[in-house]
């Protein structure tokens, strides 16, 4: 995109800013309102409350200058601003989801500037400047920013990703919700008893060929833990040449129906893997024993392996040799075992649940 025609403008002169209000931890009331705090993930949203005293009316954007400092998102809802956060209205113009994902993009590019010791406050915010499209009058061409976004992006996205975006409503792929059972009634089991846990495979990340179809697991909090995608032969056709593709370092694939769990650097982020994949030693791929897994129970037993993250380290890695002894807490049912078709039949109940 060609940006030479575009102007500088002061924050000033495009944004109302507002500064949001403190509220600790201890005084959060449980409840459906969006709490956003300074981190650069989840569309900004750190908690949910229902404490009402500072609301925001929602189709805001909020900026936070300290912690992850101009990580910028779009609230479509109602919500309380944490005190790190700087919450922007526009002046002129009506902004909608479209214009605010071409100003928060714009937004996000301004991350460079500012660090720890330059924190992007309101009043420094207010003599930045953002540099955007104009109209023939030399004012910002809101109507141009909407017609790209979507046009040029929206139709991008994958075809449930589109559809939220354009509307639909939170389906989810049951319908009936669940209630979590009382975690009281759950029980502790080791990870060598639910899972066969194998072991990464690459010292060193291959090579990247994007496009490729084999995605590169690594040990990553993001993308569904893929880092790269690699260009190999199907081990198919490595069998078929009489050859152990386990002996061939490029075609060391596990299958696909898995979970993926970082044992170093991000150290237990935990993602489905429906496909086949390869993966870094830093990588302990889990592969469900004694019933057939599926994305609705893998997403229950994702979340409940990440909350186990705390306990790891640096020093203190998850490696395979002491994941077997580990445990995980799980619901079961009248006979002790472990309750799969409970921790399907919730996640199915959950909104969205049919775009998994």
């Amino acid at each position: 995109m060609n940006t030479s025609g575009w102007k500088n403008f002061a924050y000033s002169e495009i944004f109302y800013i507002e500064k949001g209000k403190r509220l600790v931890k201890a005084d959060m009331i449980p409840g459906d309102i969006n709490y956003i705090g300074a981190t650069d993930r989840n569309n900004g949203v750190t908690a949910h409350i229902a404490n009402n005293a500072h609301i925001f009316a929602g189709n805001k954007i909020t900026v936070s200058y300290n912690g992850s400092i101009a990580e910028a998102f779009y609230q479509q809802d109602p919500f309380w601003a944490s005190d790190d956060i700087n919450v922007l209205s526009l002046k002129k113009g009506r902004l909608n989801k479209n214009i605010a994902i071409f100003l928060t993009t714009i937004i996000n590019k301004e991350k460079y500037r500012f660090n720890y010791g330059r924190k992007w406050d309101k009043q420094l915010m207010l003599q930045s400047t953002i540099k955007l499209p104009v109209n023939e009058s030399g004012t910002p061409d809101w109507d141009f920013m909407e017609s790209f976004v979507a046009s040029s992006l929206i139709p991008l996205l994958p075809p449930t990703a589109r559809a939220v975006w354009n509307g639909r409503d939170s389906f989810s792929a049951a319908s009936e919700k669940l209630a979590l059972t009382d975690v009281r009634t759950w029980r502790w089991f080791r990870y060598d008893e639910i899972f066969e846990i194998r072991k990464g495979f690459y010292n060193k990340k291959p090579e990247d060929t994007s496009g490729s179809e084999i995605p590169f697991i690594g040990a990553t909090d993001s993308n569904n833990g893929i880092t790269a995608r690699y260009s190999v032969k199907d081990i198919d056709d490595a069998s078929k040449t009489g050859e152990d593709p386990n002996q061939r370092l490029f075609q060391k694939i596990f299958p696909g129906n898995g979970i993926t769990v970082s044992n170093d650097g991000s150290i237990g982020f935990a993602f489905y893997q429906k496909k086949k994949f390869t993966c870094s030693h830093s990588v302990n791929p889990l592969y469900l024993k004694g019933h057939e897994l599926n994305r609705y129970i893998a997403m229950f037993l994702c979340t409940l392996i990440e909350k186990e993250r705390y306990r790891w380290a640096y020093g203190r890695k998850w490696r395979p040799k002491r994941m077997p002894a580990s445990r995980i807490k799980l619901p079961v049912n009248s006979e002790g075992y472990p309750d799969w078709e409970y921790m399907e039949n919730y996640i199915k109940g959950l909104p969205y649940s049919d775009c998994l």
